[in-house]
């Protein structure tokens, strides 16, 4: 699918704000596309951009809650497998439409859960919105096991590039999913990690921006 690809496994759990500096600091440099897994540091909840605080402000004392820079509904982290995709602005694949984007993207992890014994596919059209909480509304090229929604996402584009944050509320996943995810998008990959200049940068982001009170409750 991809040419390239620059593969971020982080193991070190980080708080619900540095997570999304990461992404939006990755975006910002990425020359080649990048996946980037990572964890939290607590029970955490992220919410769409465009997301009203007050869906959300009643959780406040039981998960770390953020507000995301891509669109969305309300998700809940902690033990869900939580990764990022970000395709630079000149790369190729930057040219498909936003829908062509989210489907191939998410039947690369059909097939990594497939290979790994989850059979999953993708859901064919979107159903009726009954809340804001992302798994309880499947929409076109979500992906679904059963009648289930075990993975949803939320895109958006910049003049740098495209930015794809994605949960997958499959427990137990096999230690090797996440390689194989890796390489049905992209045979080649190559693994790094994020050198301390770039966290040096993400963690100016999360004081000014994603762990302000303002950002958090701006609608």
């Amino acid at each position: 699918m991809l040419d390239a690809l620059h593969v971020y496994d982080d193991r070190e759990p980080q708080s619900a704000a540095l997570n999304m500096a990461v992404d939006e600091a990755l975006l910002a440099e990425a020359a080649v596309p990048v996946l980037r897994f990572y964890l939290w540091r607590k029970p955490s909840l992220s919410f769409g951009y465009f997301g009203l605080y007050a869906e959300v402000a009643g959780q406040s004392h039981e998960r770390e809650i953020v507000r995301r820079w891509t669109g969305g509904g309300i998700v809940p982290h902690g033990d869900d497998l939580t990764y990022s995709v970000i395709i630079p602005a000149s790369h190729p694949f930057f040219a498909r439409s936003s829908p062509e984007i989210y489907a191939a993207l998410h039947d690369a992890i059909r097939r990594a859960l497939e290979a790994n014994g989850v059979d999953a596919f993708l859901a064919d059209s979107a159903a009726p919105k009954v809340s804001e909480s992302c798994f309880a509304n499947a929409v076109r090229a979500d992906l679904m096991s059963g009648e289930q929604k075990i993975a949803g996402a939320a895109h958006r584009r910049s003049r740098a590039g495209l930015l794809h944050q994605g949960s997958i509320q499959q427990p137990d996943l096999p230690e090797r999913f996440r390689s194989d995810f890796a390489q049905v998008l992209c045979e080649q990959y190559e693994t790094t990690t994020l050198s301390p200049e770039l966290m040096e940068r993400a963690a100016g982001i999360a004081a000014k921006k994603y762990g302000t009170t303002e950002w958090l409750t701006r609608r």
